[in-house]
């Protein structure tokens, strides 16, 4: 669950030290706990001379990659390992909510929160801070959250170039001072030996392929889903027939939890009208209308909500006495269940476009939505790239229009995922169909 109503936000900073993610690293603890939690056993490090130069010219770097898993955050600690250097990254606030051991260990690998449901002043000073003196390589994902959808990326937040600009505005002016006093880099212990004190962005592209054969634990994992649901096990359908019946039938069940019957018609239709109902549905239990605040976005709207519900109940604003804790979380939730359907794409799983791997995080996402946890048991590897640099100008965004930042950021991005989704085997070639 992404929002937290048992107790008020708390900004929690990352840590500083280099003793415990030296340690953590050199004991390999995060190369463990992927391999365990998360099934990444593999790894292969592609373009990391463009983040060396970065490093060797002291510039304050941003790492832009996609969030498709969980693992993400975790495996930029393998191209970090092999350039001697360590990360800080953004992270959302629900993350130190988990556990006490988790909590601890994000902090202490240079994680700090963020609060997604409200403004977070001391996360954003954090972030600018960190790239205008250029104390560690920051990672933030600029899609915001997981999706479980590798080949697709989605819309990216203008908050990062912001977060970039800004940073890129205090740098320059902290290099124009030192420069001026003629005091060199003696003068200051915040600026290296820098390249006109520049901040960078690197776009970095994650993309996660099987090891060996994935088609027994495909079958397996299918075979289960059906018990689960009370179906025979439909060994006689291939692997891409059985994944997709059984996201049509999940999408049935939602529909008959939220509609009371389930809806006819091609799936992305339906998916659509579910999601504009669960929102629709909070939004009108917690009086927010959507139309005079002018939010279309489905991503706006979900982060609206979760907002509101926050407010409501920190805060006993509106018509909190109408709505316990439980009726909040379950707006919530709606929210979160928005947002999960949006991770099943247009033709994700059609044609010549599926592969292996598309199926497997069909597989995944359904089991979490199911069982409340994904099998990680099939092995993966995961190919970094990292792109060249990205200069961010300290000027501010040009109002009324795209930002030619985020423009160009999408656009590498894309490019290297596009190209990396070649890399997994088609649904034929794993003889999955």
């Amino acid at each position: 669950m992404s929002v937290v109503l048992s107790r008020p936000y708390e900004f929690v900073g990352p840590h500083r030290g280099n003793l415990w993610p030296s340690l953590i690293q050199a004991f390999r603890i995060v190369d463990w706990y992927l391999a365990k939690k998360e099934g990444v056993v593999d790894y292969e490090l592609r373009g990391m001379h463009h983040w060396e130069q970065s490093l060797e010219r002291g510039y304050g770097i941003l790492l832009a990659p996609n969030h498709c898993r969980y693992a993400d955050p975790l495996v930029i600690g393998k191209p970090a390992r092999q350039l001697g250097t360590h990360v800080f990254a953004m992270a959302s606030w629900h993350l130190f909510n988990t556990g006490r051991f988790d909590s601890f260990a994000i902090r202490k690998m240079g994680g700090f929160s963020i609060h997604r449901e409200g403004s977070d002043r001391q996360s954003l000073e954090t972030a600018i801070s960190t790239l205008a003196t250029a104390q560690r390589p920051l990672i933030l994902f600029p899609e915001g959250t997981t999706n479980r959808t590798n080949d697709v990326l989605k819309p990216l937040l203008d908050g990062v170039a912001f977060i970039a600009r800004t940073a890129a505005r205090r740098r320059a002016k902290e290099f124009r001072s030192v420069q001026g006093t003629g005091g060199g880099k003696n003068q200051s212990t915040a600026l290296k030996d820098v390249d006109q004190g520049k901040v960078v962005m690197h776009p970095m592209a994650l993309k996660y392929l099987c090891v060996g054969d994935a088609k027994p634990w495909a079958q397996v994992q299918l075979s289960h889903m059906e018990n689960y649901l009370g179906w025979s096990v439909k060994e006689q359908h291939s692997v891409l027939q059985r994944t997709v019946s059984l996201a049509e039938a999940m999408l049935s069940l939602k529909e008959i939890e939220h509609f009371g019957h389930s809806v006819s018609g091609p799936l992305p239709n339906r998916r659509d009208a579910l999601i504009d109902h669960l929102l629709a549905t909070s939004e009108s239990c917690l009086d927010m209308d959507n139309d005079s605040e002018g939010i279309s976005d489905i991503r706006d709207r979900v982060r609206a909500i979760r907002t509101e519900v926050v407010s409501r109940h920190f805060n006993s604003q509106g018509n909190v006495a109408e709505l316990d804790q439980s009726s909040l979380q379950q707006l919530a939730g709606n929210a979160d269940l928005a947002q999960e359907l949006l991770s099943y794409p247009d033709s994700y799983l059609h044609g010549d476009e599926a592969t292996e791997t598309r199926i497997v995080e069909t597989i995944q996402r359904m089991q979490e939505s199911l069982f409340g946890k994904a099998n990680v048991d099939i092995p993966l590897k995961v190919v970094i790239q990292c792109d060249q640099a990205i200069e961010v100008p300290a000027e501010k965004a040009p109002r009324g229009q795209v930002d030619p930042l985020m423009r160009q950021l999408e656009q590498q991005l894309k490019v290297m995922i596009d190209a990396l989704s070649t890399e997994a085997r088609s649904v034929t070639q794993a003889e999955m169909v």
